[in-house]
C-alpha cells in the first residue's frame, strides 16, 4: 500500500478550518431523516399521528360510519417540532371527539405529541443534562446550536429547566405506599457541582429500594450537609411520611450517624455492613506490604460458600491478624455480626446483599422515577 491508513496527513488535521466545517456524512444522514419526516413520506411522524387518530375514531379516512360516530376529522394544523435532527415542520391532524354522554364534543389530543410540546423528549433530556452539568443558559445555547440547527435559545433552555424542576419537585413528594420495597440500600455519595460559579464537592444522602421481585428503585436523594444522625433521620422520616413500609433488610456503609438513626427507627430490622467499605477500612489499618495478604484472607472469608465456612474463616482471620497486625483484627471486630447479616438470607441473595455498590452505580444511569436511575439528578439534588 502506498498510503498508511493509520497516519493522519496535514490536510486531515484542519478540522475547524474552511470547508472542514461541512461534514458530508452528517449532512447526508440529516437529509435522510428530514426526508423521512417530510409530508407524504413513508411511515413518519405525520403517519404516526394519523394512525393514532384512526384508532381513536375507529375508522380510516375513507371508511363509512356505522352507527354513532366517535368523532369527525377537522383538517390539520402546522406544528414546528425540534428534534435531535433539528427543527422540522409537520402537519398535525385535527378532530372533534364526541363526549361519552353525548353532551358535546372535545378536541382530540395526540398521545405521542402533547398539545404544547415543541421538542422531543430526547432534546429536553439533552438540554437538561447540559444545564445540570453546571452550564449556564448562554453556554447551553452555543453548545447545542450546531447539533440542533441553531434552534435553541435561552428561553427554550429556561423553559426546559423549569419543567425539569417541576418534575423533580413532584418526584421528591411522590407517594411510596404502593412500592413493594423489602430491602433498603443507604449510603452517602459525593458529586461535583458548580455553586456560585465554583466547582465543589458535596455529599448527598441516597436511599435505594429493592422490590420483592429484585428490581431496584431510587427512593430519595438529599443534600443534608453531611451524614449526621439528624440528617439521616430527616431522610428516613420523610420516606415514612410518604408511605414507605418497614423494610425487612438494610444495607449500609457503617457511618455512625446512619447506624444510630436506623437503630432508633427500625431497631428490629437486620442491617448489613457493606463488605466493600469494611475491606477499605482493613487496608487503612495495615501497612502496604500486607495489603495483598489481608485482601486474600478477607475475600476467602466473605465469599465462602456456606455460613459455617464463613464463620470458620472469620475466626481464623481474627486469630491470624491479632498476631500479624492487631489493628486489622480490631477493625474487623468493630463491625461485629452486622458484617455477616447477609448469612440470614438465601445464598442466592448474598451477592446483592453484601454491599452498597448499587448506589455508586447510580452515576451511570438515567433519572429518578424509573427502576434504577439517576446520573444528572444526583447533581440536581444539590
Amino acid at each position: 500500500m502506498e498510503r498508511n491508513s493509520t497516519t493522519i496527513e496535514a490536510a486531515d488535521t484542519t478540522l475547524f478550518a474552511g470547508e472542514a466545517w461541512f461534514d458530508p456524512i452528517e449532512a447526508s444522514i440529516r437529509g435522510r431523516v428530514r426526508g423521512f419526516i417530510e409530508p407524504r413520506g413513508s411511515p413518519d411522524i405525520e403517519e404516526l399521528l394519523e394512525q393514532e387518530l384512526t384508532a381513536a375514531l375507529g375508522r380510516s379516512r375513507s371508511e363509512r360510519v356505522i352507527g354513532e360516530p366517535k368523532g369527525y376529522r377537522n383538517g390539520t394544523r402546522e406544528r414546528r417540532l425540534l428534534g435531535s435532527f433539528g427543527p422540522v415542520e409537520i402537519r398535525v391532524p385535527r378532530a372533534r371527539m364526541a363526549d361519552a354522554d353525548g353532551s358535546g364534543t372535545r378536541e382530540w389530543r395526540s398521545p405521542a405529541l402533547p398539545r404544547y410540546a415543541r421538542m422531543t423528549r430526547q432534546v429536553e433530556a439533552l438540554i437538561a443534562g447540559a444545564y445540570l452539568a453546571g452550564t449556564n443558559t448562554r453556554r447551553v445555547k452555543r453548545a447545542l446550536a450546531a447539533l440542533l440547527g441553531g434552534a435553541v435559545g435561552k428561553d427554550i433552555v429556561s423553559r426546559t429547566w423549569r419543567k425539569v424542576r417541576t418534575d423533580w419537585d413532584a418526584w421528591t413528594r411522590r407517594d411510596l405506599a404502593g412500592e413493594d420495597v423489602v430491602r433498603l440500600i443507604l449510603d452517602g455519595t459525593v458529586v461535583r457541582v458548580q455553586l456560585d460559579r465554583k466547582a465543589t464537592s458535596i455529599s448527598l444522602l441516597v436511599v435505594l429500594g429493592v422490590r420483592r421481585d429484585g428490581q431496584k428503585v431510587l427512593l430519595s436523594i438529599k443534600n443534608m450537609g453531611g451524614e449526621s444522625e439528624a440528617a439521616w433521620r430527616s431522610v428516613l422520616d420523610d420516606l415514612v411520611a410518604r408511605g414507605l413500609r418497614t423494610p425487612k433488610f438494610l444495607i449500609t456503609d457503617g457511618v455512625a450517624g446512619l447506624e444510630r438513626a436506623l437503630a432508633a427507627l427500625w431497631p428490629d430490622v437486620p442491617a448489613q455492613r457493606c463488605t466493600v467499605h469494611k475491606h477499605r477500612n482493613l487496608l487503612a489499618h495495615a501497612p502496604d506490604r500486607l495489603h495483598d495478604e489481608v485482601t486474600a484472607d478477607y475475600t476467602d472469608m466473605i465469599y465462602a460458600e456456606t455460613p459455617k465456612a464463613v464463620q470458620d474463616r472469620r475466626r481464623a482471620f481474627l486469630r491470624k491478624w491479632r498476631l500479624r497486625c492487631p489493628a486489622v483484627a480490631t477493625s474487623l471486630e468493630e463491625a461485629g455480626d452486622r458484617l455477616f447479616a447477609f448469612l440470614r438470607l438465601p445464598p442466592c441473595q448474598w451477592r446483592s446483599a453484601r454491599t452498597t455498590n448499587a448506589i455508586e452505580r447510580l452515576h451511570e444511569m438515567g433519572y429518578p422515577g424509573r427502576p434504577v436511575c439517576c446520573g444528572g439528578f444526583l447533581a440536581f439534588a444539590a
